[in-house]
């Protein structure tokens, strides 16, 4: 008996259970692009990586950091200006600003940098009716250049100021009634108070979503691509494209790494620090402050600028080009481009629920901190770039491609061809690797509304293990689970890099083939398939706008 239980205790050290088991195993799915990656810096890139250190390596570096500084500045000032002014002012037409500057998310970065290109290039319209306006030449005035840094950043700024809008907004609601009423009764006026009080308090917040930005700036491919602006993202794929040097690409996408991997500690060290600014639950709602007709005017003007030039006139601008132009292949985009995105997509937000589900009811029923931070590490992919999780996929799966086309040579004579990398197993374990953390932060958000008492009572009763996950928590998590599958549906749906790189021949999806047209200067062409993608970003609008509104509700009724 006394053997048989030491027995017992030895195997539940080796082996340490099913769900724990899983967590390690979801957490692999996003460890070995990343080990791959670090692994190339011990590799030889045959000259290629001292080539690219010699002539692209400074401009990558130094138009990454210019656009990483204005991106983070210019969302910082619109993101918490129109977040100041819908949580503490009175002004008509505040509650459809309060969900309508969220619609800059549907749009992504490079479909506004193509409606702005086109728009305001030397050929576009703007120009054109400048010059037949006032008779002017080529050389006779001056227009910013919309294919530049400072161009490329302005479009980054108006797709991703909402992540800054809505920390900056959840931050002021926490916090801001009671410390302002502090700061009146100290004498202090609205101004004052903005900077000395409500600022201080909500900069944990706003330091977790310009981090968020950062990151984001740093993954883009598209708009920096099609501004001509040489950035980390677009080098590797230049490099893994145009060099064919996969070892270079996955060396540039090291040292990209490797400041993402900073910017996600600095993340971590703002959120961890937050702590430290707890409120109740019970938080008041903040008396608005009714502005008269000049504030007023403002305030509309500030909060709508950024919803005209970050939404409607890029919806505008494709929806003009369908209507005038359109798409010759409009039936085989529906048809074709639209089913390649629309299964893709439901199949990588079906499994990303699942295995988001599997992973976090580990980490629940488990107490081991190694397991913790195994599903900690799974839902750390979406801080990588696409790039970087393409060539980190591609490397292992062509290695095991080889190997088994030579183990079925020599065993059959017979080669299978490229299982893995020429389908979209690919594609599909690069969207998880990707995507995993936007499915794993909804799911651990709803389970951790389901009180640790209710495990008790099901376990009193008998129920444990995978029973108490199907009966107890799955009924409890459907609206949770519902919502992580409907985001990572969406981010693969407007998915660039990663799909462009890993696709199968002859496969496309909506933003390939919107990227290639795009490229070609066919954006007439492309104007479709950029609406569909537009309206397929606006699901996650609405599953923010209503889960903010909730939250508002909860804390007004707490």
């Amino acid at each position: 008996m006394t053997q048989s239980l030491a027995m017992r205790r030895r195997l539940a050290k080796l082996w340490p259970g099913v769900w724990p088991a899983t967590c390690f195993a979801v957490s692999a799915i996003v460890a070995i692009p990343l080990l791959t990656v670090l692994a190339s810096v011990f590799q030889s890139s045959d000259g290629e990586w001292s080539h690219l250190a010699e002539t692209r390596l400074g401009d990558y570096v130094r138009n990454t950091l210019w656009l990483a500084v204005l991106v983070v500045s210019i969302t910082l000032v619109v993101g918490t200006a129109t977040a100041w002014l819908i949580e503490t002012c009175d002004f008509p037409g505040r509650k459809t600003f309060r969900w309508m500057l969220l619609l800059p998310l549907a749009v992504p970065a490079y479909l506004s940098a193509y409606a702005y290109t086109d728009l305001l290039q030397f050929s576009g319209p703007v120009q054109t009716s400048l010059r037949e306006a006032f008779g002017w030449g080529r050389r006779d005035y001056w227009f910013p250049e919309v294919r530049s840094v400072g161009g490329a950043a302005v479009i980054l700024a108006l797709s991703l100021f909402p992540y800054v809008y809505v920390a900056a907004r959840t931050a002021f609601a926490e916090h801001a009634a009671s410390a302002m009423e502090v700061g009146r009764t100290l004498g202090r006026g609205p101004w004052r108070c903005f900077l000395t009080v409500a600022l201080p308090l909500a900069r944990p917040a706003l330091a977790a979503g310009g981090a968020l930005v950062l990151m984001e700036t740093l993954a883009d491919f598209g708009a920096a691509d099609y501004c001509a602006v040489d950035t980390f993202a677009t080098g590797i794929y230049r490099t893994w494209r145009g060099l064919e040097s996969p070892v270079a690409a996955a060396q540039l996408s090291a040292v990209l790494l490797g400041a993402v991997s900073l910017l996600v500690l600095v993340d971590l060290l703002a959120r961890r620090r937050r702590r430290f600014h707890g409120v109740s639950r019970a938080s008041r709602p903040m008396r608005k402050v009714r502005l008269g007709w000049r504030g007023a005017t403002a305030a509309i003007v500030v909060c709508g600028l950024p919803v005209v030039l970050g939404f409607v006139l890029p919806a505008l601008i494709f929806g003009h080009m369908a209507w005038t132009a359109g798409d010759a292949r409009a039936r085989e985009v529906v048809l074709d481009f639209g089913f390649n995105t629309l299964w893709l997509a439901a199949a990588s937000g079906v499994i990303a629920g699942g295995l988001a589900l599997l992973v976090a009811f580990g980490r629940r029923v488990s107490k081991s901190r190694t397991v913790r931070s195994a599903g900690r590490f799974a839902g750390l992919g979406y801080a990588l770039p696409g790039t970087v999780v393409a060539i980190g996929v591609l490397v292992p799966l062509g290695w095991l491609d080889h190997a088994v086309n030579d183990a079925t040579r020599s065993l059959f004579d017979w080669r299978p061809g490229l299982i893995f990398t020429g389908s979209v197993l690919a594609v599909m374990l690069a969207y998880q690797t990707r995507f995993l953390g936007v499915a794993l932060g909804m799911v651990e958000s709803g389970m951790t509304r389901i009180r640790r008492n209710v495990d008790d009572a099901a376990r009193s009763l008998g129920t444990s293990g995978g029973r108490l996950l199907v009966r107890i928590h799955l009924p409890l998590l459907r609206g949770s689970l519902l919502a992580a599958m409907l985001l990572v549906f969406v981010d693969v749906a407007k998915e660039l890099p990663a799909t462009l790189m890993l696709r199968p021949f002859d496969f496309e999806t909506l933003a390939v083939r919107v990227y290639q047209l795009a490229s070609d200067e066919r954006l007439e062409e492309a104007s479709l398939g950029a609406l569909a993608i537009i309206g397929v970003g606006l699901l996650p609008v609405i599953v923010l706008s209503g889960l903010l509104e909730s939250r508002r509700r909860s804390q007004t009724h707490a």
